[in-house]
């Protein structure tokens, strides 16, 4: 394990940027013998980001309908963007359905036991959809075992049932699942016949995820009332709430609510829901996450700054301090000695943001090769 000296950068500390360096050894800010320097003049040094929720691997998996890669390339890749996208610590977001294929048990399997880059730090978001209850003990055993560290409870089953009379819009599903339009169909009515067994097996989830210390979360919450549902069977993270009313819910009970990084650095929803911006400006939203596109989550808070309603601190928190605080990570989200030595060096912020170098658990595990001439 390295330890480095980043030198006369402008350091996010203590809600503020000043002048200063940034000391790490041993995996921690903190000094030590036999640093290595790292000149970060001109440059911001903020800590790294945790993604509570990234799904893109999936687009490595299967770039195209009907195509599939390898998982290992897959996570090496995905693991390469994230790094690149100035993430530390991801939470892959791996959607465990009934559907077949890219989000199926065996994937979910495969996944599992298949060995993971040693950076950045990726740790797994079950985002369990509430009708697979075939794969319940599989869902349970990963809690149990350590497995999981985030639960997601997802209910994307009706809104494909109802789509089975017009085959076109369950193309998608069938392509994803390599199987025909009208497989699709039936299986997402299987799935619906079991509809009352669902309750149970949400409670199940729950007290595991309580047992092992994992957090949980609920995903498009569409009502206050779904809000306090989730609320009491421990999910005390609210994400991509689909009405203004739901994070204010969430918020009024003190709880963090998540929306997407794409929704900021696009201009709002892809599915014209509301838009994150403002939200989190007004404090109604206070995490975000990269959901489909890793490099949104570098890109926001920097669109957020220049926005001119909040600042920096404000802002990284929002994919920083935040999430940490939400997932129980009292180990990082701030450049403070002692904590994890995750941190990033930015040049050209606020206006053309370019990320320099990535250090995770106090190495430089990334580095733009504009900056190879700064390390001495």
């Amino acid at each position: 394990m390295s330890a480095w000296h980043i030198k006369t950068g402008a350091v996010l500390r203590d809600g503020a940027l000043a002048p200063g360096s940034l000391h790490l050894h041993a995996g921690v800010v903190g000094e030590g013998p036999m640093q290595r320097d790292f000149d970060a003049a001109g440059c911001w040094v903020l800590p790294g980001i945790i993604d509570i929720h990234g799904d893109a691997h999936e687009r490595a998996l299967q770039p195209r309908p009907g195509v599939d890669f390898p998982l290992s390339a897959a996570l090496r890749d995905s693991a390469a963007q994230m790094l690149a996208s100035g993430i530390t610590t991801a939470y892959l977001g791996v959607t465990l359905s009934w559907e077949p294929g890219l989000r199926s048990l065996s994937t979910w399997r495969a996944l599992m036991a298949a060995p993971r880059p040693a950076v950045p730090e990726l740790r797994i978001h079950l985002r369990f959809e509430a009708d697979n209850l075939d794969a319940l003990p599989d869902a349970l055993d990963g809690l149990r075992s350590g497995a999981v560290h985030l639960l997601g409870f997802n209910d994307h089953t009706p809104a494909i049932a109802k789509k089975a009379a017009d085959p076109l819009a369950l193309v998608k599903y069938a392509e994803r699942a390599h199987v025909p339009v009208g497989e699709i169909a039936r299986l997402a009515g299987e799935a619906m016949a079991r509809r009352a067994e669902v309750p149970a097996a949400r409670a199940a989830l729950a007290q595991a995820a309580r047992e092992a210390g994992a957090a949980m979360l609920s995903h498009d919450d569409a009502t206050p009332k779904d809000r306090a549902a989730f609320r009491a069977l421990g999910a005390c993270i609210c994400e991509f709430p689909m009405a203004e009313e739901v994070a204010a819910d969430a918020r009024a009970a003190g709880e963090h609510v998540v929306m997407g990084a794409p929704n900021v650095v696009r201009g709002g929803s892809h599915l014209g829901w509301a838009s994150a911006a403002p939200l989190a400006e007004r404090g109604l939203v206070t995490i975000l996450a990269s959901d489909y596109h890793w490099p949104a989550l570098f890109e926001a808070p920097f669109v957020m700054l220049r926005r001119g309603r909040m600042d920096l601190a404000a802002a990284w928190a929002l994919v920083s301090a935040n999430p940490a605080d939400a997932l129980g990570l009292s180990d990082r989200g701030h450049l403070a000695a002692g904590m994890r030595g995750d941190a990033l060096v930015v040049a050209g912020a606020p206006d053309k943001p370019r990320l320099l170098a990535v250090f995770c658990a106090g190495d430089l595990v990334w580095c733009a090769p504009e900056a190879a001439a700064r390390i001495g």
